[in-house]
């Protein structure tokens, strides 16, 4: 194909928009830490910008997109970015289809800082992002979205990064709160967030970027993208008046949080359904994300483990819940590269898409432990209990977030 001006500019403001989502979940979890952990917390996001830009142009893009080695892992054609050039990509100019593919990458390590937020040392972190991205994020999205990766082949549908990206990072973050273990004085002592102002404007933030994370995932200016764009955002309506709607109903009250919550929720549970359902379905699939979400959130108090930030209830549980239902719901015709879901008579989509779930979930479980494991050897993955207590952005970045 030929390089098509209207798609190659769509895709270039796609890719600065799914930029813009990494300073939007900063902000996004950074309201939700005590005031004393906040620049240690947007450390995470803007971290990730310069660490996995960098490991993606050297490794990270051939090994998620090269010739692919038995559809496990990309080969090393495109190391250092060598024979990216100008050249097609379908319809864009293939340096732009690498940009967009690099700000996912940039972005799910950092989702997974949630789940250890305001405990773990900051060169813990620095080695855990690098290999990461490395040993889990580049494998998993060659499987899926590689044109010969395993799950591609058998047909697994996900559009713009449910399972490569939430699903991956969410159940890697469980691993990581449990290995960290709980942070000091939870679940007894209140660690209230600090600044839901903050928060808030992060959650704005994503939503406005998630159009170019999921309508810029059609890879150009068509009527996918245009569905896509819709799809994402009824979905985020849908997860955010489910959330506090039944908020309201189990705690009485509709918090700001919780309408945050809610339509992250519902963005996480549409991005693998975006290109490829109808908009009434987008509806059912953000208001089922919000509630199962939100049951998730609730639950971990009874189950004992503490993810800070939610990673896993949100962007793991969504991630799961709108992989599956991706195959219910898929309809072919709304996109014909797509496939018929298990509501239009295929039953085995559900199964694939069951199957891509199982496979990158305990991949990522597994990666994720044994890289831990070996961190806390080497490194040590905490911060000393008197560190944690004073707060990680005086004793771990030698700043405050307020001078009050």
């Amino acid at each position: 194909m030929t390089v098509d001006s209207g798609d190659t500019a769509w895709l270039l403001v796609s890719c600065a928009l799914v930029l813009f989502m990494t300073p939007g979940l900063a902000l996004f979890y950074g309201g939700m830490v005590r005031r004393k952990n906040v620049l240690a917390t947007l450390m995470h996001s803007f971290a990730a910008l310069p660490l996995v830009t960098i490991q993606w142009v050297l490794i990270g893009y051939t090994l998620s997109f090269g010739t692919s080695h038995g559809g496990l892992i990309g080969g090393l054609d495109f190391i250092g970015l060598r024979g990216v050039a100008f050249e097609a990509k379908g319809s864009v100019p293939h340096l732009v289809f690498c940009a967009f593919q690099m700000m996912f990458a940039v972005i799910t390590p950092a989702l997974i800082a949630g789940a250890f937020a305001e405990r773990m040392k900051f060169s813990a972190y620095v080695a855990f992002v690098l290999l990461w991205s490395t040993l889990v994020y580049d494998p998993v999205a060659h499987w899926v979205w590689a044109e010969k990766g395993w799950l591609a082949q058998r047909g697994a549908l996900d559009f713009a990064g449910g399972t490569v990206v939430h699903l991956a990072a969410g159940a890697s973050a469980l691993v990581c709160a449990l290995v960290l273990g709980k942070r000091t004085g939870y679940p007894h002592e209140r660690h209230q967030p600090h600044n839901l102002t903050m928060t808030l404007t992060g959650a704005g933030i994503l939503w406005f970027g998630w159009f170019g994370f999921n309508a810029g995932s059609a890879l150009g200016a068509n009527n996918v993208a245009a569905l896509a764009l819709v799809d994402t955002h009824v979905a985020a309506a849908a997860g955010a008046a489910s959330w506090i709607a039944v908020e309201w109903i189990h705690r009485g009250k509709p918090t700001a949080l919780g309408i945050a919550s809610g339509l992250v929720a519902g963005l996480v549970g549409i991005t693998p359904a975006a290109g490829f359902v109808a908009p009434w379905a987008a509806i059912v699939i953000g208001a089922l994300a919000g509630v199962v979400c939100y049951g998730a959130v609730v639950s971990k108090e009874r189950l004992g483990y503490d993810d800070s930030l939610d990673a896993f209830g949100v962007h793991g549980v969504g991630g799961i819940l709108g992989a599956l239902l991706t195959g219910v719901f898929a309809s072919k015709a709304f996109n014909k590269a797509g496939a018929d879901g298990a509501l239009y008579g295929n039953v085995a989509q559900l199964g694939t898409q069951a199957l891509g779930v199982a496979a990158v979930g305990l991949y990522s479980v597994v990666v994720t432990y044994v890289l831990l494991k070996i961190l806390d050897k080497v490194i040590g993955l905490r911060v000393p209990v008197p560190d944690e207590r004073e707060g990680l952005d005086s004793t771990e970045h030698g700043e405050t977030g307020y001078a009050l």
